[in-house]
């Protein structure tokens, strides 16, 4: 580990979690893949539809919704509604394929496991105090064996904006009930973690699951606390 100021007593955690306990990006293309397959098995008049069509779909649905830029899940829909609706669904008919392969790929999305090196650490920390999630994704902790480690978990959406902002590191504080300086908040985000820990308060430990750790080759505005070098590294705070 490498501390970069001092860190008190540390009586709770919170956890980012793409990219910080596993490698995010190949279970999305993954995903994104396993849904083009559906579409094309079960909405052929949408299957014409490429990656470049979808960008601009999303992108349209942002500029029509300005609001759900921060959820993931309503974005998605949003963006399958408009790809439907441009290959001739209309009704029912439109909003059930977009809800049916929101679904699918929401599945497909937290269809794995954390490595079990991880979730060994969780359980030890788990046991020594509690745990809150607050991620800017939308995996399904419960899917990918993570739910019994974390008292609450908070996803970016409608109501959350994402990290940096304060609302779910306001939402967790409030219910953990501690200090901020006595929670540490574990990310790989140099920028949305990092900062926005130390914006809200948190100590900061900075962890990334999906790269090498060279903090000098990352984007940042501020130090982490302590930087890990292994993830069993947090086992240090376990009293």
């Amino acid at each position: 580990m490498i501390f970069y100021r001092p860190v008190p007593t540390i009586n709770a955690m919170t956890f980012d979690l793409d990219d910080t306990l596993y490698d995010n990006m190949p279970y999305i293309y993954q995903a994104e893949q396993a849904l083009t397959d559906y579409i094309a098995e079960h909405y052929p008049a949408a299957a014409h539809l490429s990656k470049h069509d979808w960008i601009g779909y999303k992108q349209q649905a942002l500029f029509d919704e300005p609001s759900i830029q921060y959820d993931m899940g309503m974005l998605r829909l949003a963006t399958l509604r408009l790809g439907f609706a441009a290959s001739g669904y209309t009704g029912k008919e439109l909003e059930a394929a977009a809800l049916a392969c929101f679904t699918y790929f929401y599945q497909q999305r937290s269809n794995f496991k954390v490595a079990p090196e991880y979730c060994e650490v969780l359980d030890q920390l788990a046991a020594a105090m509690p745990l809150v999630a607050i991620t800017n994704g939308n995996v399904d902790v419960n899917a990918i064996g993570l739910g019994q480690y974390f008292t609450h978990v908070y996803h970016a959406n409608i109501d959350n904006r994402a990290k940096p902002h304060a609302d779910m590191f306001v939402k967790a504080q409030r219910a953990l009930d501690l200090p901020t300086q006595q929670i540490l908040h574990v990310g790989d985000n140099l920028y949305n973690d990092v900062l926005g820990a130390y914006q809200n308060g948190y100590k900061s430990a900075w962890y990334a699951a999906d790269r090498p750790m060279l903090i000098r080759q990352e984007p940042t505005r501020c130090l982490p606390d302590v930087q890990l070098s292994h993830f069993a590294d947090l086992l240090h705070w376990v009293k």
